[in-house]
């Protein structure tokens, strides 16, 4: 009896110690044979990665933040894994040869190490929507010229690459992008303006980092995923809407012409995407709860109030508007996000800040990845120029 050897897929995670890093790692550690990790990068959390290091052994580990190469160093003596740090070396890490990058960086600081993964690799899979914001023309050009195969990992985007068939994407009329609401979905705008941080990372059915739950909280998240929806299927913004469901079972559906309406369910679970992504073009067996309708027994759909989660209207105007307006949008998001996560700033700031720096800053047609850092660097600055004055007025 002959008996077939596989070779394990090497993988390269950029975002090893996030929700989506560590998520995949724990898939990996379920199936040894199949999979072998060669590169892992985090941004400070120098502890965590030295601790995954250490057990799954790469090639290689990458530390964001320079401040912390010491550590990491440390950590890592008497091991074979190399240590580094900084930017250059984020983008050492995603250029080394893998059969599969995660890109699972959260925020634009992804962009540089995931386009050197779409240069580099064969298969990128795709967990940092920042990318197609910052970048979407830029990014998805570059894609095409080294015809590498993007696999989308948000749960939405993973549905839609489910049930979207691409030799009939003319046949598609609408594609549908369904959100749970956040924790916020019945507050009124004068509750939300005292929510607290406790409040708007407690989502009510994912476990997410504190960046991406805020985003949640204020739907910008829902907002910048149709922006990467846009990028990612061939349809026009006008065939992408949102659809507010609450359960987040139904993860996204395609409406076909013929009044076919085709979507992907499952439980809130990220390993589900993630697995999905790992084994392309097959599929591997998830230790997960599934999906059980009896049980549920309902499910529930709403139109989104554009009123109370105004992010939803300022992405699509953005999109509607091209140029550098995602660009703006997501990098004065991510400012005054982080501002709110230090207890600076209100929750209803956070939109405000965004609104306010849309509307001075200039707005071209980046061609490059120093004329998209360039202007998300502008973007930044006034956004922390409008926090600061609305302090000081206060």
């Amino acid at each position: 009896m002959t008996v077939e050897v596989t070779t394990p897929k090497r993988i390269t995670i950029l975002g090893s110690t996030g929700s989506v890093g560590v998520k995949t790692l724990d898939l990996i550690r379920q199936n040894p044979n199949r999979f072998m990790t060669v590169a892992l990068t985090a941004g400070s959390n120098v502890d965590a990665l030295i601790t995954q290091a250490l057990d799954l052994k790469p090639e290689m580990a990458v530390i964001a933040d320079p401040d912390c190469y010491d550590a990491l160093r440390e950590g890592l003596d008497g091991s074979d894994v190399m240590a580094a740090a900084g930017p250059e070396a984020l983008v050492e890490a995603a250029e080394l040869s893998a059969d599969l990058v995660m890109a699972a960086i959260v925020g634009a600081a992804g962009l540089a190490p995931t386009l050197a993964a779409v240069k580099n690799c064969h298969t990128v899979a795709l967990a940092n929507k920042e990318c197609l914001v910052c970048a979407g023309p830029m990014f998805m050009d570059t894609v095409k010229h080294y015809g590498t195969t993007l696999l989308p990992v948000d749960s939405e985007h993973s549905a839609i690459f489910q049930v979207f068939d691409a030799s009939l994407s003319e046949a598609v009329d609408r594609i549908i992008l369904t959100a749970s609401g956040g924790p916020f979905r019945e507050w009124s705008r004068d509750r939300m303006a005292n929510a607290t941080l406790a409040q708007a990372t407690a989502h009510p059915n994912w476990s997410m980092g504190a960046k991406i739950s805020v985003d949640s909280a204020t739907m910008m998240n829902k907002g910048l995923e149709l922006i990467e929806a846009h990028h990612l299927f061939p349809v026009t913004e006008d065939k992408i809407e949102v659809l507010i469901h609450p359960q987040s079972v139904v993860h996204s559906l395609v409406e076909y012409m013929d009044g076919s309406t085709l979507a992907q369910l499952g439980t809130p679970d990220m390993r589900t995407p993630i697995a999905y992504a790992l084994a392309w073009p097959d599929r591997m067996a998830v230790q997960s709860d599934k999906l059980n309708l009896a049980e549920i027994s309902s499910l529930t759909f709403e139109t989104p109030d554009f009123k109370r989660f105004p992010a939803l209207k300022l992405a699509r105007e953005a999109l509607q508007v091209g140029g550098a307006a995602p660009t703006i949008l997501n990098a004065a998001n991510e400012v005054a996000v982080a501002r709110f996560l230090a207890g600076e700033i209100g929750f209803l700031d956070i939109i405000g800040t965004v609104e306010d720096t849309l509307a001075q800053c200039r707005n071209n047609h980046p061609t490059t990845l120093d004329e998209v850092m360039a202007l998300d660097a502008e973007a930044r600055r006034l956004a922390q120029t409008w926090i600061a004055v609305g302090s000081a007025a206060e």
